[in-house]
Protein backbone atom coordinates (compact mmCIF):
# COMPACT_ATOMS: atom_id res chain seq x y z
CA UNK A 1 0.00 0.00 0.00
CA UNK A 2 2.95 2.29 1.34
CA UNK A 3 4.63 1.25 -2.31
CA UNK A 4 1.53 2.64 -4.51
CA UNK A 5 1.16 5.38 -2.90
CA UNK A 6 4.31 6.69 -2.78
CA UNK A 7 4.76 5.38 -7.04
CA UNK A 8 1.17 7.56 -7.20
CA UNK A 9 2.34 11.13 -5.38
CA UNK A 10 5.80 10.46 -7.59
CA UNK A 11 3.35 10.66 -10.96
CA UNK A 12 1.84 13.50 -10.01
CA UNK A 13 4.63 14.86 -8.86
CA UNK A 14 6.67 14.53 -12.20
CA UNK A 15 3.09 15.13 -14.22
CA UNK A 16 2.89 18.55 -12.46
CA UNK A 17 6.72 19.76 -13.30
CA UNK A 18 6.70 18.07 -16.37
CA UNK A 19 3.26 20.29 -17.37
CA UNK A 20 4.57 23.79 -15.82
CA UNK A 21 7.63 23.43 -17.62
CA UNK A 22 5.85 22.89 -20.94
CA UNK A 23 3.34 24.99 -20.46
CA UNK A 24 5.80 28.59 -19.53
CA UNK A 25 7.11 27.09 -23.63
CA UNK A 26 3.46 27.60 -24.88
CA UNK A 27 2.80 30.32 -23.06
CA UNK A 28 5.85 32.76 -24.06
CA UNK A 29 5.14 31.31 -27.92
CA UNK A 30 1.18 32.23 -27.47
CA UNK A 31 1.87 35.78 -26.00
CA UNK A 32 4.36 35.87 -28.76
CA UNK A 33 1.52 34.92 -31.39
CA UNK A 34 -1.45 36.30 -29.45
CA UNK A 35 -0.79 39.37 -27.50
CA UNK A 36 -3.93 39.24 -25.09
CA UNK A 37 -2.33 37.50 -21.91
CA UNK A 38 -5.43 37.79 -20.04
CA UNK A 39 -7.19 36.24 -23.57
CA UNK A 40 -5.07 33.36 -23.24
CA UNK A 41 -5.40 32.80 -19.43
CA UNK A 42 -9.06 32.78 -19.88
CA UNK A 43 -9.25 30.43 -22.64
CA UNK A 44 -6.87 28.10 -20.51
CA UNK A 45 -9.43 28.42 -17.70
CA UNK A 46 -12.81 28.08 -19.87
CA UNK A 47 -11.62 25.63 -21.98
CA UNK A 48 -10.60 23.40 -19.50
CA UNK A 49 -13.49 23.50 -17.80
CA UNK A 50 -15.43 22.34 -21.45
CA UNK A 51 -13.04 19.66 -22.01
CA UNK A 52 -13.26 18.41 -18.88
CA UNK A 53 -17.20 18.17 -19.17
CA UNK A 54 -17.45 17.46 -22.59
CA UNK A 55 -14.59 14.27 -21.90
CA UNK A 56 -17.45 13.24 -19.01
CA UNK A 57 -19.86 13.69 -21.74
CA UNK A 58 -18.33 11.13 -23.83
CA UNK A 59 -17.53 8.70 -21.31
CA UNK A 60 -13.83 9.41 -21.09
CA UNK A 61 -13.67 10.85 -17.31
CA UNK A 62 -16.19 8.07 -15.59
CA UNK A 63 -16.82 10.30 -12.65
CA UNK A 64 -17.40 13.94 -12.74
CA UNK A 65 -19.22 16.39 -9.67
CA UNK A 66 -22.16 18.02 -11.11
CA UNK A 67 -22.48 21.80 -10.34
CA UNK A 68 -23.96 22.22 -6.44
CA UNK A 69 -24.26 25.66 -4.65
CA UNK A 70 -22.85 23.70 -1.48
CA UNK A 71 -19.20 23.21 -4.06
CA UNK A 72 -19.86 26.41 -5.59
CA UNK A 73 -19.50 27.85 -2.20
CA UNK A 74 -16.95 26.11 -1.27
CA UNK A 75 -14.97 26.34 -4.28
CA UNK A 76 -15.66 30.26 -4.96
CA UNK A 77 -13.04 31.57 -2.86
CA UNK A 78 -10.34 29.08 -4.78
CA UNK A 79 -11.47 31.67 -7.78
CA UNK A 80 -10.69 34.70 -6.01
CA UNK A 81 -7.75 33.72 -4.53
CA UNK A 82 -6.51 32.95 -7.95
CA UNK A 83 -7.72 36.02 -9.13
CA UNK A 84 -6.22 38.28 -6.94
CA UNK A 85 -2.95 36.32 -6.84
CA UNK A 86 -2.36 36.95 -10.23
CA UNK A 87 -3.25 40.50 -9.81
CA UNK A 88 -0.84 41.76 -7.21
CA UNK A 89 2.18 39.51 -8.97
CA UNK A 90 1.77 41.55 -12.18
CA UNK A 91 1.45 44.85 -9.99
CA UNK A 92 4.88 43.35 -7.96
CA UNK A 93 6.20 42.94 -11.01
CA UNK A 94 5.64 46.69 -12.22
CA UNK A 95 7.85 47.90 -9.49
CA UNK A 96 10.14 45.07 -9.24
CA UNK A 97 12.42 42.77 -11.30
CA UNK A 98 11.63 38.94 -11.68
CA UNK A 99 15.05 38.36 -9.56
CA UNK A 100 14.02 40.26 -6.97
CA UNK A 101 10.39 39.03 -7.19
CA UNK A 102 11.73 35.55 -7.29
CA UNK A 103 13.16 35.92 -3.74
CA UNK A 104 9.88 36.92 -2.30
CA UNK A 105 8.28 33.65 -3.71
CA UNK A 106 11.73 31.34 -2.70
CA UNK A 107 10.76 32.76 1.02
CA UNK A 108 7.30 31.65 1.17
CA UNK A 109 7.83 27.80 2.23
CA UNK A 110 9.06 29.28 5.52
CA UNK A 111 5.74 30.60 6.20
CA UNK A 112 3.45 27.87 4.51
CA UNK A 113 5.59 25.25 7.21
CA UNK A 114 3.85 27.67 9.78
CA UNK A 115 1.24 27.43 8.42
CA UNK A 116 1.29 23.70 7.95
CA UNK A 117 1.45 23.56 11.58
CA UNK A 118 -0.85 25.85 12.65
CA UNK A 119 -3.81 24.92 10.72
CA UNK A 120 -3.15 21.92 8.72
CA UNK A 121 -2.01 19.40 11.75
CA UNK A 122 1.57 18.70 10.53
CA UNK A 123 4.42 19.32 12.85
CA UNK A 124 7.12 22.04 12.20
CA UNK A 125 9.51 20.57 9.67
CA UNK A 126 12.82 18.68 11.45
CA UNK A 127 16.05 20.74 12.00
CA UNK A 128 17.64 19.29 8.08
CA UNK A 129 14.29 20.57 6.28
CA UNK A 130 14.18 23.68 8.00
CA UNK A 131 18.14 24.12 6.43
CA UNK A 132 16.99 23.14 3.07
CA UNK A 133 14.23 26.22 3.45
CA UNK A 134 17.05 28.61 4.39
CA UNK A 135 19.47 27.02 1.21
CA UNK A 136 16.43 27.49 -1.10
CA UNK A 137 16.16 31.59 0.15
CA UNK A 138 20.20 31.80 -0.11
CA UNK A 139 20.28 29.73 -3.41
CA UNK A 140 17.32 32.37 -4.73
CA UNK A 141 18.96 35.29 -3.07
CA UNK A 142 22.47 35.14 -4.65
CA UNK A 143 20.49 34.44 -8.46
CA UNK A 144 18.52 37.88 -7.63
CA UNK A 145 21.31 39.84 -6.08
CA UNK A 146 24.29 39.48 -8.58
CA UNK A 147 22.05 37.85 -11.98
CA UNK A 148 20.24 41.39 -12.11
CA UNK A 149 19.87 44.85 -10.30
CA UNK A 150 18.23 43.74 -6.97
CA UNK A 151 14.80 46.59 -7.27
CA UNK A 152 12.27 47.02 -5.15
CA UNK A 153 9.92 49.66 -4.73
CA UNK A 154 6.08 49.49 -3.84
CA UNK A 155 6.48 46.72 -0.58
CA UNK A 156 3.12 47.34 -0.52
CA UNK A 157 1.67 44.71 -3.57
CA UNK A 158 4.71 42.37 -2.86
CA UNK A 159 3.92 42.18 0.73
CA UNK A 160 -0.36 41.79 -0.31
CA UNK A 161 1.17 39.19 -2.83
CA UNK A 162 3.03 37.54 -0.38
CA UNK A 163 0.11 37.42 2.07
CA UNK A 164 -2.66 36.16 -0.69
CA UNK A 165 -0.13 33.64 -1.98
CA UNK A 166 0.31 31.72 1.30
CA UNK A 167 -3.51 31.87 2.05
CA UNK A 168 -3.84 30.19 -1.33
CA UNK A 169 -1.01 27.27 -1.05
CA UNK A 170 -2.97 26.70 2.49
CA UNK A 171 -6.37 27.39 1.79
CA UNK A 172 -5.71 24.98 -1.49
CA UNK A 173 -5.08 22.02 0.33
CA UNK A 174 -7.36 22.90 2.97
CA UNK A 175 -10.25 22.45 0.14
CA UNK A 176 -9.05 18.78 -0.89
CA UNK A 177 -8.92 18.07 2.35
CA UNK A 178 -12.44 18.62 3.49
CA UNK A 179 -14.62 19.33 0.25
CA UNK A 180 -15.48 15.85 -0.51
CA UNK A 181 -15.48 14.84 -4.43
CA UNK A 182 -15.91 12.40 -6.65
CA UNK A 183 -12.91 12.34 -8.86
CA UNK A 184 -9.95 14.55 -9.24
CA UNK A 185 -11.61 15.68 -12.39
CA UNK A 186 -14.30 17.62 -9.69
CA UNK A 187 -11.63 20.01 -8.36
CA UNK A 188 -10.37 21.00 -11.73
CA UNK A 189 -14.01 21.48 -13.27
CA UNK A 190 -14.79 23.94 -9.93
CA UNK A 191 -11.59 26.15 -10.13
CA UNK A 192 -11.26 26.55 -13.94
CA UNK A 193 -14.91 27.32 -14.49
CA UNK A 194 -14.92 29.40 -11.51
CA UNK A 195 -11.77 31.58 -12.31
CA UNK A 196 -12.61 31.96 -15.81
CA UNK A 197 -16.11 34.53 -14.66
CA UNK A 198 -14.22 37.27 -13.12
CA UNK A 199 -11.24 37.22 -15.98
CA UNK A 200 -13.89 37.05 -18.73
CA UNK A 201 -14.33 41.06 -18.15
CA UNK A 202 -10.65 41.29 -17.95
CA UNK A 203 -10.11 40.97 -21.66
CA UNK A 204 -12.24 44.23 -22.53
CA UNK A 205 -8.93 45.83 -23.69
CA UNK A 206 -7.80 42.84 -25.83
CA UNK A 207 -10.67 43.08 -28.11
CA UNK A 208 -9.35 44.27 -30.70
CA UNK A 209 -6.11 41.84 -30.73
CA UNK A 210 -8.61 39.02 -30.33
CA UNK A 211 -10.33 39.79 -33.57
CA UNK A 212 -6.95 40.26 -35.70
CA UNK A 213 -5.63 36.79 -34.43
CA UNK A 214 -4.73 35.07 -37.30
CA UNK A 215 -6.24 31.02 -37.07
CA UNK A 216 -2.53 29.80 -36.59
CA UNK A 217 -1.88 31.86 -33.15
CA UNK A 218 -5.42 30.69 -32.56
CA UNK A 219 -4.49 27.34 -32.66
CA UNK A 220 -1.50 27.38 -30.30
CA UNK A 221 -3.64 29.05 -28.12
CA UNK A 222 -5.82 26.28 -27.94
CA UNK A 223 -2.50 23.59 -27.78
CA UNK A 224 -1.97 26.08 -24.51
CA UNK A 225 -5.48 24.79 -23.53
CA UNK A 226 -4.51 21.14 -23.77
CA UNK A 227 -1.57 21.79 -21.75
CA UNK A 228 -3.60 24.16 -18.97
CA UNK A 229 -5.84 21.10 -18.90
CA UNK A 230 -3.03 18.67 -17.73
CA UNK A 231 -1.61 21.17 -15.45
CA UNK A 232 -4.40 21.42 -13.59
CA UNK A 233 -5.28 17.91 -13.10
CA UNK A 234 -1.77 17.09 -11.63
CA UNK A 235 -1.54 20.22 -9.89
CA UNK A 236 -5.17 19.24 -7.84
CA UNK A 237 -3.97 15.43 -7.52
CA UNK A 238 0.15 16.51 -6.12
CA UNK A 239 -1.97 18.75 -3.89
CA UNK A 240 -4.11 16.21 -2.46
CA UNK A 241 -0.80 14.02 -1.85
CA UNK A 242 2.13 16.39 -0.50
CA UNK A 243 1.98 18.81 1.91
CA UNK A 244 1.18 22.83 1.41
CA UNK A 245 4.79 23.37 2.07
CA UNK A 246 6.33 20.76 0.06
CA UNK A 247 3.92 21.81 -2.96
CA UNK A 248 4.90 25.65 -2.28
CA UNK A 249 8.81 23.89 -3.02
CA UNK A 250 7.94 22.39 -5.89
CA UNK A 251 6.24 25.29 -7.41
CA UNK A 252 9.68 27.20 -6.62
CA UNK A 253 11.49 24.53 -8.35
CA UNK A 254 9.45 24.64 -11.13
CA UNK A 255 10.41 28.49 -11.26
CA UNK A 256 13.97 27.64 -11.22
CA UNK A 257 13.46 25.04 -14.03
CA UNK A 258 11.44 27.89 -16.17
CA UNK A 259 14.44 30.26 -15.54
CA UNK A 260 16.93 27.28 -16.87
CA UNK A 261 14.35 27.41 -20.33
CA UNK A 262 14.58 30.88 -20.65
CA UNK A 263 18.70 31.07 -20.22
CA UNK A 264 18.94 28.04 -22.55
CA UNK A 265 15.90 29.13 -25.35
CA UNK A 266 15.68 32.98 -25.19
CA UNK A 267 18.13 35.83 -24.84
CA UNK A 268 18.27 36.21 -21.16
CA UNK A 269 21.75 34.64 -20.03
CA UNK A 270 22.61 34.43 -16.07
CA UNK A 271 25.91 34.43 -15.00
CA UNK A 272 27.69 31.38 -14.08
CA UNK A 273 28.02 32.73 -10.65
CA UNK A 274 23.99 32.85 -11.45
CA UNK A 275 23.57 29.64 -12.61
CA UNK A 276 25.17 28.14 -9.51
CA UNK A 277 22.79 29.45 -6.85
CA UNK A 278 20.06 27.82 -9.22
CA UNK A 279 21.56 24.38 -8.81
CA UNK A 280 22.21 25.29 -5.46
CA UNK A 281 18.66 25.89 -4.99
CA UNK A 282 17.68 22.82 -6.54
CA UNK A 283 20.03 21.17 -4.28
CA UNK A 284 18.75 22.52 -1.46
CA UNK A 285 14.88 21.29 -2.88
CA UNK A 286 16.14 17.79 -2.67
CA UNK A 287 17.11 17.39 0.75
CA UNK A 288 13.64 18.93 2.50
CA UNK A 289 11.45 15.91 3.43
CA UNK A 290 7.86 16.40 4.09
CA UNK A 291 6.47 16.77 8.11
CA UNK A 292 4.19 14.53 9.13
CA UNK A 293 0.64 15.08 10.49
CA UNK A 294 0.10 15.07 14.11
CA UNK A 295 -2.52 13.38 15.70
CA UNK A 296 -5.34 15.62 15.42
CA UNK A 297 -5.16 18.30 13.04
CA UNK A 298 -6.19 21.68 14.22
CA UNK A 299 -9.13 23.71 12.65
CA UNK A 300 -8.92 26.62 10.22
CA UNK A 301 -10.89 29.62 11.50
CA UNK A 302 -12.51 29.97 8.81
CA UNK A 303 -14.48 26.00 8.64
CA UNK A 304 -15.18 24.86 4.88
CA UNK A 305 -18.81 23.48 4.27
CA UNK A 306 -18.81 19.86 3.93
CA UNK A 307 -19.96 18.14 1.14
CA UNK A 308 -21.94 14.65 1.40
CA UNK A 309 -20.54 12.52 -1.56
CA UNK A 310 -18.20 9.94 -2.41
CA UNK A 311 -14.71 9.95 -1.36
CA UNK A 312 -12.33 11.59 -3.16
CA UNK A 313 -9.77 9.65 -5.42
CA UNK A 314 -7.15 11.31 -5.04
CA UNK A 315 -6.25 16.98 -7.17
CA UNK A 316 4.64 42.83 -15.05
CA UNK A 317 5.11 42.02 -17.47
CA UNK A 318 2.94 39.84 -20.02
CA UNK A 319 4.88 36.22 -19.60
CA UNK A 320 5.08 36.65 -15.74
CA UNK A 321 1.39 36.61 -15.89
CA UNK A 322 0.77 33.28 -17.59
CA UNK A 323 3.94 31.79 -16.58
CA UNK A 324 2.30 31.27 -12.81
CA UNK A 325 -1.31 30.95 -13.70
CA UNK A 326 -1.97 27.78 -12.23
CA UNK A 327 -1.43 27.33 -8.68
Amino acid sequence: MASASATKTAWAVSGYMLCSATLLIGNKYAVHKVAAPSFILWAQLFGTAVAVKSAHLLGLISQLDEIEPTKVRAFMPVALIFCATIFTNLKSLEYANVETFMIFRFSTPLCVSVCDYLFLGRHLPSSRSWLSLLALLVGAVGYGTTDSAFVVKGYLFCGLWYFIFCCDQVYLKHVTSTVKMESNWGRVLYSNLLASIPLFFMMGSEVETIRNATPEALMVVMVTVVLGTAMSYYAWLARSLVSATLFTILGNVCKVVSIGINVSLWDKHASPFGIACLLFSLGAAYFYKQAPLREKPAELPTAIPSVTKAESQGSPRRDAHLAGAYP
